[in-house]
């Protein structure tokens, strides 16, 4: 299979070579960094598509299990889907693709071509999953109801978001707002979604509309769990005279990797100034867990070591997740 595969990729990047005979330079290294580059193309993909489809199957699961047995609404786009079901009688399936469809068009003009193109596929499939699967109602308990209906909605919008799509249009109508006025993404979701849950206290119940803010509270901390990741890393700069201690013992003894800025003090107490000390500053990152260890051998090297904290959502590649084996000199 592994061997069908490169056969498949290196095919592929021949016939790119000769399609583009006269703009390609065809030599050894152009081949091998064409076929790297499918390679990484292509399994970015699955698991992107992965991501989607998982994202998708679970949406579909909260909406159908959970939310529309009950009448229970979310926020976002998902919400308006729901209460102009309620209210029409119109398919969900047609008004989450409908719905959806403007925000969509905006992405495509706002964002990029190919987060729109992947984001119509999503929704077109959630569409066709809610109109055609049909789950019995998994509990009746409202607050059940709520938590859990939240919760696998908010796990198939974070995972789509993983996948590089999205099945709510919400984030794109906030993000081109927010280029054009003062108001953040956090306000400008925050307001669209209470203008929803004060419709839907108007036009169905305001016991909805509780329960309605209950799911949207389960689902938003469901997405940021899924897009933060189970571990929350911290990036910590470190400046220190003993620097060179302090960078062996984050790798020897933390096992992590750490990054050295070269630098000078800012304070200074001269008149004019000019004499400002060059020192050299450690950057590492690490999960909230690690701190509280991080904090104790970085005392033990210098108890007046200056630190900062800032929260850092993901990583990719480096050594925050595998840790170095070989010996520091």
């Amino acid at each position: 299979m592994n061997y069908l595969y490169k056969r498949i990729i290196i095919d592929t990047v021949k016939r790119n070579f000769r399609k583009h005979a006269g703009d390609l330079k065809y030599n050894e290294k152009n081949f091998k960094k064409q076929v790297s580059d499918l390679e990484i193309e292509l399994r970015h993909w699955v698991t992107d598509t992965f991501y989607i489809f998982i994202g998708i199957a679970s949406a579909t699961f909260g909406l159908k299990g959970f939310l529309l047995p009950s009448n229970f609404i979310d926020g976002g786009v998902t919400g308006i889907s729901l209460i102009v079901s309620a209210i029409s009688g119109i398919p969900l399936g047609i008004l989450i693709f409908a719905i959806n469809l403007p925000f969509l068009i905006l992405a495509y003009f706002a964002i990029t071509r190919r987060f729109a193109i992947k984001s119509i596929i999503a929704i077109a499939v959630l569409s066709l999953a809610i109109h055609l699967f049909h789950f019995e109602a998994i509990t009746n308990d409202r607050i059940l109801v709520a938590a859990f209906g939240g919760f696998f909605l908010g796990l198939g919008i974070g995972m789509a978001i993983r996948g590089g799509a999205i099945i709510d249009g919400t984030e794109v109508l906030a993000i081109y707002l927010s280029r054009k006025t003062p108001l953040t993404v956090g306000n400008i979701i925050l307001i669209f979604n209470l203008l929803i849950f004060l419709t839907a206290a108007y036009v169905l119940t305001a016991e909805i509309a509780l329960y309605a803010i209950l799911t949207y509270f389960a689902a938003s901390r469901t997405v940021d769990f899924v897009i933060d990741g189970l571990e929350e890393y911290m990036a910590v700069t470190i400046i220190s005279h003993k620097y060179e201690e302090v960078r062996k013992t984050i790798v020897g003894k933390m096992r992590k990797g750490c990054t050295l800025f070269k630098g000078q003090s800012g304070y200074t107490t001269t008149a004019d100034g000019k004499t400002l000390r060059d020192i050299t500053i450690v950057y590492t990152v690490i999960t909230r867990l690690e701190f509280a260890r991080l904090k104790t051998e970085i005392e033990k090297v210098d108890s007046n070591a200056f630190m900062v904290l800032s929260t850092v959502k993901d990583t990719i590649g480096g050594l925050t997740k595998k840790k170095p084996i070989h010996k520091i000199k």
